[in-house]
């Protein structure tokens, strides 16, 4: 969706307002294939980017034979792939979420899961779950933790009142049982980088968390998506301006992987901050999804390309 501030904007893909030729990004080195496992949530934040919540079924349930079919087609398109990550919505409400992980897993990938760490990660038979794979797959599994800032009243303003404890009680289970950890936050809080990150690194400490907040890979902080703010349109010849090249945006190295409610089939999409945008559907099959991507979206510019954030590590 384009916001009125951007009234006139990202309306065609390949010409910008101003007649300019519209940046793209091929898919260079795919080293990510995201899958949203639904947007169900046992929370509903203050700016999701996507929306998730208690009610929020757009996107429904991924199912493990699914994940399988897209394995098979990276094998068939030799993508070289490196890592499969899962995102939600809470992963962990997917009734198959360890499935799910078992079979990419077992497939030799790294396996990444975007989690708040809250009671769904938290159930009995979750946590047997995930106590399994860390014994088959050592080192290969690393759970990334929502941690919208690295003090409770921040975090909770954002997450709802008892949030932070909740999330700190599943990491605390994650640290004493081996598990790698990572943790995404938020810049939305005015502080500088600096400052953000060494409240992370005080946060941790106080926690023995093992992670490091000053590895953007392992502490990874979101720029802020007011949709209310005019941004600018990326042209070709912004890569030359701002020396920055497409292969540093992140629909040159990944594509995600949804089911919309009511669709017969999952879709590949170009970005996992787009998944509700029929521009940015590339079809059902990982061969479809191999054309380039044309920068047709506020988020594109804001996020990506000038924010420089990335959801791999």
């Amino acid at each position: 969706m384009k916001d009125n501030v951007n009234l006139g904007k990202f309306e065609d893909p390949f010409t910008t307002a101003k007649g300019e030729e519209r940046a793209h990004v091929a898919l260079s080195n795919p080293q990510t294939l995201w899958f949203n496992t639904g947007t169900l949530c046992n929370i509903e934040c203050e700016n999701c980017y996507i929306l998730s919540s208690p009610s929020n079924d757009a996107l429904v349930y991924l199912t493990a034979d699914e994940v399988t079919d897209y394995l098979d087609q990276l094998e068939a398109r030799n993508w070289g792939v490196r890592e499969i990550a899962f995102t939600g919505g809470e992963p962990f409400m997917n009734p198959e979420m360890i499935e799910m992980t078992r079979r990419s897993l077992d497939r030799g990938y790294d396996v990444l899961i975007l989690t708040n760490a809250m009671l769904p990660m938290q159930r009995k038979k979750v946590k047997e779950g995930l106590l399994e794979l860390q014994h088959a797959y050592p080192g290969k599994l690393t759970l990334r933790i929502s941690v919208d800032h690295w003090s409770a009243d921040l975090h909770d303003k954002e997450r709802g009142k008892g949030s932070f404890a909740k999330t700190v009680m599943g990491m605390e289970w994650l640290r004493d049982n081996g598990f790698t950890m990572a943790v995404a936050g938020r810049t939305v809080w005015g502080e500088t980088d600096p400052q953000s990150r060494a409240g992370y690194a005080e946060f941790y400490r106080s926690h023995d968390f093992k992670i490091d907040a000053f590895d953007p890979s392992m502490t990874v902080l979101f720029p802020e998506m007011d949709e209310t703010v005019e941004v600018p349109e990326i042209t070709t010849a912004c890569w030359g301006i701002l020396d920055k090249a497409p292969t540093q945006v992140m629909c040159s190295n990944s594509r995600m992987v949804v089911k919309h409610k009511g669709a017969e089939k999952t879709s590949v999409i170009a970005c996992t901050l787009l998944p509700y945008e029929a521009e940015f559907d590339m079809g059902y099959s990982l061969e479809e999804a191999e054309k380039p991507v044309q920068l047709n979206h506020p988020h594109c510019a804001k996020f990506c390309v000038l924010g420089g954030a990335s959801c791999s590590a």
